[in-house]
């Protein structure tokens, strides 16, 4: 099991981007997003900060319904 890197908030972003949410705004620094899916639509809000903690960012991959894995492949395209 690899460990999780530590990423910036425009990181991740990104690579939810690359999933399908997309970027409603921004609140202070706080970047809201969103995804439609067959059972309605997931919200997430990801911290603009330059190194996000390990746990908060553990919370935003599952609140956005992944894996640590598949996160990480995401993160290497």
């Amino acid at each position: 099991m690899q460990k999780l890197p530590r990423l910036s908030g425009k990181e991740v972003v990104k690579i939810l981007a690359k999933i399908g949410f997309i970027s409603l705004g921004q609140r202070g620094s706080h970047i809201i997003m969103k995804k439609q899916t067959n059972q309605g639509s997931k919200a997430l809000v990801v911290p603009n900060h330059k190194e996000i903690d390990k746990g908060t960012l553990l919370e935003i991959i599952r609140h956005a319904g992944m894996e640590k894995e598949e996160f990480l492949e995401f993160l290497k395209n």
